[in-house]
């Protein structure tokens, strides 16, 4: 019954070991509901614009989390 996300606070790897960051995500995707990353929505933390954005993406109000 839990929805489980992972907020990460990171940017567009284009360095040649981008491969190793590309695998360890798609392996917590796989462990996960959702995955956000903040080069992806825009926003980073500590901004509390990511929080929010999360609680949409889970359909989850804060005290629930």
């Amino acid at each position: 019954g839990f929805r489980t996300c992972i907020l990460t606070n990171n940017w567009v790897d284009d360095s040649p070991g981008r491969f190793l960051t590309a695998a360890l995500l798609a392996r917590l995707r796989s462990h996960f509901d959702l995955v956000l990353e903040s080069c992806r929505i825009g926003i980073a933390k500590p901004d509390p614009g990511i929080y929010s954005y999360a609680l949409e993406a889970l359909r989850a109000q804060p005290q629930e989390v």
